[in-house]
């Protein structure tokens, strides 16, 4: 069997839906389970109408979500015969009631908690999963639903809770194969429950994660995440238009290419399928008759040293600096001390003896870390900052790869470099405004010729 993961942009509308149901009735035979994600932007209106309602404006809240309603209903009705409008009411029905309630405890409780966050924020794929389930069969398509709150158990944090994997697998293994000798299975991705029944999230992305999860627990024979773009490719089409298609990556290349900016995957996705062995495809729903990127465990030989130019905007570097603390034990401990009690994750780090730079894209909590750092050593921020990252397996192993992006690099200002943390990446960090420039005198250097296996 496979899993297909479907993203919002895939699901939006009446007209992608049957694109989609095309998609998956030409794959029936490998008796897939579908997870996709909440149709369009309804995640972030679901979201909107909380903190509406946790502001006191209980009544633009309640107004926000029966304009979902509408949306649902009128994408959906467009697909089903008549006689199948009054099981779609059912399902509105049951999912409004539920978004409503959630919506007043929040108005009671005047603040969106983690936990009817994710209460609230659910109904996107609780509608999305049992709709598409509904419309299949209309187009074609042999369908059940599976909700994902029933297979997928996690811990109690909410709005990034971690699954459970043991009892998660069981619980694949037990509820979906009756289901996919039906015809396909249709789940949501991105929710999920704790042991007591309690609806949590895997975090904002996570129906990827679903995706793997599922089919790390069925023993799938590949994962494939239908997206907008026909597969990964060797620059952020973002920040430079014109990028070639990578045919195959390994696990370890996907990873780093989708902590540093690659957007058609969850960084998360890859370890359960790792784990397992699985390989994941990357594929365009727009676009279906290209072949995508293959994700694979082994490393992929390529006569390109560098598969891919990752970036990340939006990039805070955080300059630290203490005479007084000159070969002093415990510096470093001190330091990344402040950045855990405030809940932010560093992305990359440069030393020397008095001093130490590095990098974070959350800053929330800015001032408060600023703050407590200044109590052991100067501290200075720059702001505007991103992150470019050489992206392959044998950096590392190929002399001259640092010389020629330095050379390439040559007359742009570099704030900080990173090369040794991992095998397959050489970072750098540019102001936001040389960013287009410098991924582009990158991808000159790097791919002007390719290697026909790897590359389209």
């Amino acid at each position: 069997m496979i899993v297909m993961k479907f993203g919002g942009t895939s699901v939006e509308s009446a007209a992608a839906i049957t694109r989609v149901a095309a998609i998956v009735k030409a794959r029936l035979e490998r008796r897939p389970l579908v997870v996709v994600s909440a149709m369009g932007k309804t995640t972030n209106r679901l979201l909107a109408a909380a903190e509406q309602a946790a502001a006191g404006n209980l009544a633009d809240a309640l107004t926000g979500a029966q304009e979902l309603r509408e949306f649902h209903r009128s994408e959906i009705a467009a697909l089903l015969p008549e006689d199948r409008h009054p099981a779609l009411d059912a399902v509105l029905d049951r999912e409004f009631a539920s978004l409503e309630a959630a919506l007043l405890a929040v108005n009671q409780a005047a603040a969106v908690t983690p936990a009817l966050w994710d209460e609230t924020a659910s109904h996107g794929e609780r509608l999305s999963s049992a709709l598409v389930a509904l419309a299949f069969p209309a187009l074609g398509v042999p369908a059940k639903h599976l909700d994902a709150r029933q297979a997928l158990i996690t811990d109690t944090r909410h709005t990034m809770a971690l699954p459970l994997y043991s009892r998660t697998y069981a619980r694949f293994r037990e509820l979906a194969p009756p289901l996919l000798e039906q015809g396909a299975v249709v789940m949501g991705g991105f929710i999920a429950s704790s042991s007591a029944g309690v609806t949590t999230t895997l975090g904002r992305g996570g129906s990827d994660f679903s995706a793997a999860i599922a089919g790390a627990g069925l023993d799938a024979g590949e994962i494939q995440i239908w997206t907008d773009v026909d597969g990964m490719l060797t620059c952020d089409p973002r920040v430079l238009p014109g990028g070639r298609r990578i045919r195959t990556v390994s696990f370890d290349e996907a990873a780093e290419m989708a902590y540093f900016g690659a957007k058609v995957l969850h960084p998360a996705t890859v370890q359960p399928a790792m784990e397992k062995n699985i390989p994941v495809r990357i594929l365009n729903s727009r676009n279906p008759e290209v072949e995508g990127t293959l994700i694979v465990s082994r490393q992929v030989v390529s006569g390109n040293p560098v598969k891919s130019i990752a970036c990340k905007r939006g990039i805070t570097v955080v300059h630290i600096r203490s005479l007084r603390m000159l070969m002093a034990h415990g510096f470093l401990r001190r330091i990344f001390e402040v950045f855990d009690r405030f809940r932010t994750p560093v992305d990359m780090v440069a030393t020397s003896e008095v001093s130490v730079s590095l990098t974070i894209d959350q800053t929330h909590a800015l001032d408060d870390i600023t703050s407590e750092l200044a109590r052991i050593a100067e501290v200075s921020v720059v702001a505007g900052q991103s992150i470019i990252c050489l992206v392959g397996d044998a950096i590392r192993d190929t002399p001259g790869v640092a010389s020629r992006a330095f050379a390439a690099l040559r007359d742009i200002n570099i704030a900080m470099i990173s090369q040794g943390a991992s095998r397959r990446n050489l970072s750098v960090v540019v102001s936001d405004d040389a960013l287009r420039g410098a991924v582009e005198r990158l991808h000159e250097e790097f791919f002007s010729t390719l290697d026909p296996e790897v590359f389209a």
